[in-house]
C-alpha cells in the first residue's frame, strides 16, 4: 500500500471533497495525507473575468504537483482550464454529483417569485448571463466567497438570493438550504460542474495505477 499526499484548497468545500477522495484510497489500505495550497483565486477578491477565469483556483495545486510536494491533487472539475496541462494527467474522475445549479433566496422564493428588481448574486458570467436571459426583472451584484459566505448575504439580508452548485452544498451536508433546483433548461450548468477531477503527474506510474481504482467511467 502507498503514502500518498494530496493537495487541496483550504476551503471548507475544497477540504470536503477532498476528505471524500482520500476516504475512497484510504477504503483499499493507502495511507492519504492532505496538504492544504493556498491558490491566487482563495486570496484575490477580485472577479473571475478579470483574473483570466477559474484556471486561477488550480494554478498553486499544480505547482505543488510539478515540484513534488505532492503526489495528486483534487479539483473541482470545471474549474480546470480546456486545454492539457503539459506533464500532468488526470488520472481519476470518482462518482459525479448532481451538476444542476440552485437557488438559494429569501422566505424560500424561487427566481420566479422574487419581486422584479430583487438582488442575486452569483460570480459566474454564465449564471448571470442565463438568469438575465429569463426576463424576471432581477438586478445582479458580483460575489465571491465560499458557500457559507454567499449564503450570509442572503441570511443577512444583504442580498435576495443567490445561485450555487447543488453539488458543492450536497457535499458539505447543506442541500436543505436550496429553495430551488434549476432545470438545465433554464439554468444550463457548467462543463463537469458536479464532478471531481483527480490530477497526478504523468511520469508517476505508481499513483496513476492507484488512482484509475477509483475512477467511475460514466463520470
Amino acid at each position: 500500500m502507498s503514502h500518498l499526499r494530496l493537495g487541496t484548497r483550504r476551503s471548507l468545500l475544497a477540504t470536503t471533497q477532498s476528505q471524500w477522495v482520500a476516504d475512497l484510497l484510504r477504503a483499499q489500505g493507502h495511507t492519504v495525507e492532505l496538504v492544504e495550497i493556498v491558490t491566487e483565486g482563495d486570496t484575490n477578491r477580485a472577479a473571475l473575468r478579470d483574473l483570466g477565469g477559474t484556471g486561477v483556483f488550480a494554478s498553486a495545486l499544480r505547482e505543488a504537483l510539478r515540484s513534488g510536494d505532492v503526489d495528486f491533487a483534487v479539483h473541482s472539475y470545471k474549474d480546470l482550464p480546456t486545454a492539457d496541462e503539459p506533464g500532468l494527467v488526470i488520472g481519476a474522475v470518482p462518482r459525479r454529483e448532481d451538476p444542476r445549479d440552485v437557488v438559494v433566496a429569501r422566505d424560500g422564493l424561487t427566481l420566479a417569485e422574487l419581486p422584479s428588481g430583487a438582488v442575486v448574486g452569483t460570480g459566474s458570467p454564465r449564471r448571470l448571463a442565463q438568469v438575465a436571459g429569463l426576463g424576471l426583472g432581477l438586478t445582479f451584484r458580483d460575489i465571491r466567497g465560499n458557500v457559507d459566505t454567499r449564503i450570509g448575504y442572503v441570511r443577512d439580508g444583504d442580498l435576495d438570493a443567490v445561485i450555487l452548485a447543488r453539488a458543492g452544498l450536497s457535499r458539505l451536508g447543506r442541500v436543505d438550504e436550496a429553495t430551488e433546483v434549476l432545470d438545465p433548461i433554464q439554468m444550463l450548468p457548467a462543463p463537469a460542474q458536479g464532478a471531481l477531477a483527480v490530477e497526478c503527474r504523468a511520469d508517476d506510474a505508481a499513483t496513476r495505477e492507484v488512482l484509475a481504482t477509483i475512477d467511475d467511467a460514466d463520470a
